[in-house]
């Protein structure tokens, strides 16, 4: 049955034909048809998701979808939801509750509960630890492959995977890690010492940027989780991660647009949060801006002497603020990515430095061609020196641009030296950068090649 067909169910109230339907659906796409009809439907709807689904569904919803029904729900309906859902799962959950919504939610579950999500919310919430889950399934090293099978059959029920098994030491150490598969063909009388696994791990502090470094390196789908003595904590799967890299990849483009980076989706965003967060950046570029003006100011007298100049101005600063924008979210995407590293600073400004003053003379010439051509055709009255403004704009834009590419690339090498995220060398304060110094290269050289002519 289609999603228009549930849609009419739901309209006609028939109930027992919506939980049939339900229980044939993935959990993510319940979670997308309760967020498109009205709030009291979804209540109704929800109630009706089969038990073991309905803990996956509730995580698929929006952060606003989620404080709803926690406050609709009984708290034998909340136990029951929360129940359904992995450790890590839960704890992001309550995280993003109002404070009287979460105690709700808090007082409906058993205290080893409790303590299971505060372990995890003791971690930084950009750590590894706070998506890892305790539900893992670890093998004895003396155990034989038989005994091993036998073992996953039994305690395998509740975990969140068992395609992958980890091998313990009596202090709780991780030895390795083995999948299910290799468990499975080995010699039955063989034991898992000698069934070959993986030593992969991650530290529950690292950064999770790095984690999900850690999967696309090791074209992992879960890996295991340990303390710094190598003690196993947890596992984290694919699934958190591609939430991770979806997270970070939209911090990383608000942080180039000029924007604090926001904890929740946009409609989220409460009014005042959103005003600080813009505001802070806006007032900085403001104040950069304002150097432009007083640099417009200082170069009074040129532009009063030669006008024509001042229409070049918006011209040269915008080729300066765009060269620098594309530079740096080149560098700071690949930076991200680890396709650079901060010892490639050299080569990315040797490159940067080539590129640039390609792409400067070519919009020089672009520039010098459109002055001339209009001025040929009458479209426009540049004076009897027009071939010198048309050069002066020319070697204007060759300077303008290899400054904001350079400055654009370099800027988040500087930023990461010092220890900061280097998204923060937004587009909109490169472009203010260069707007202040794309004057003074564009002045500069009028004076040079105007001199004793315009000015």
């Amino acid at each position: 049955m289609t999603g228009p067909d549930l849609h009419a169910l739901i309209k006609e109230q028939r109930w027992g034909a919506v939980r049939d339907e339900l229980a044939r659906l993935h959990p993510s796409d319940i979670a997308e048809m309760l967020m498109v009809i009205p709030k009291a439907q979804g209540v109704r709807v929800f109630c009706d998701v089969p038990r073991e689904l309905s803990g996956e569904v509730f995580a698929h919803l929006s952060h606003e979808h989620q404080e709803m029904l926690m406050g609709a729900l009984s708290p034998q309906q909340i136990r029951a939801v929360l129940t359904e859902m992995s450790p890590d799962d839960e704890a992001r959950v309550l995280e993003g509750l109002t404070p009287a919504v979460n105690r709700r939610a808090l007082a409906s579950i058993s205290p080893n509960e409790r303590n299971a999500i505060n372990e995890l919310l003791k971690y930084p919430p950009h750590s590894t630890g706070r998506y890892m889950t305790p539900r893992y399934l670890t093998l004895r090293m003396d155990m034989t492959a038989r005994e091993g099978l036998a073992h996953v059959r039994d305690k395998g029920r509740g975990m969140e995977t068992v395609d992958v098994l980890y091998v313990l030491d009596d202090d709780g150490k991780l030895i390795k890690d083995m999948n299910l598969g290799s468990l499975v063909l080995a010699d039955p009388t063989a034991t898992v010492r000698d069934i070959p696994g993986s030593g992969v791990a991650l530290k529950a502090m690292t950064d999770r940027e790095e984690t999900l470094r850690a999967f696309e390196k090791y074209d992992r789908f879960v890996l295991p989780v340990t303390d710094d003595d190598g003690r196993m904590l947890g596992i984290v799967t694919i699934d958190d991660i591609l939430d991770v890299a979806a997270k970070e990849t939209t911090e990383d483009l608000q942080k180039l647009s000029g924007l604090g980076a926001l904890d929740d989706p946009y409609l989220a965003v409460g009014y005042l949060s959103a005003i600080r967060q813009r505001g802070g950046w806006l007032s900085i570029l403001f104040f950069g801006e304002m150097l432009t003006a007083t640099a417009m100011g200082f170069y009074e007298k040129e532009i009063a002497a030669a006008v024509v100049l001042a229409l070049f101005v918006p011209l040269i600063i915008s080729s300066g603020g765009n060269s620098g924008s594309q530079a740096a979210t080149l560098v700071v995407r690949s930076l991200a990515l680890g396709d650079l590293k901060l010892r490639d600073w050299y080569r990315v400004l040797g490159r940067e430095l080539r590129s640039s003053m390609t792409l400067g003379v070519w919009l020089g010439m672009l520039g010098f061609v459109r002055i001339v051509l209009w001025q040929q055709l009458g479209w426009a009255a540049y004076g009897q020196h027009y071939l010198l403004v048309g050069t002066t704009v020319w070697l204007a834009l060759v300077g303008v641009v290899c400054f904001g590419s350079v400055v654009g690339s370099m800027l988040p090498f500087l930023l990461k030296r010092l220890g900061f995220d280097p998204a923060t060398s937004s587009a909109p304060f490169v472009a203010t950068l260069v707007d202040v110094t794309g004057l003074i290269i564009y002045f500069t050289c009028a004076i040079v090649i105007l001199r004793g002519t315009l000015l």
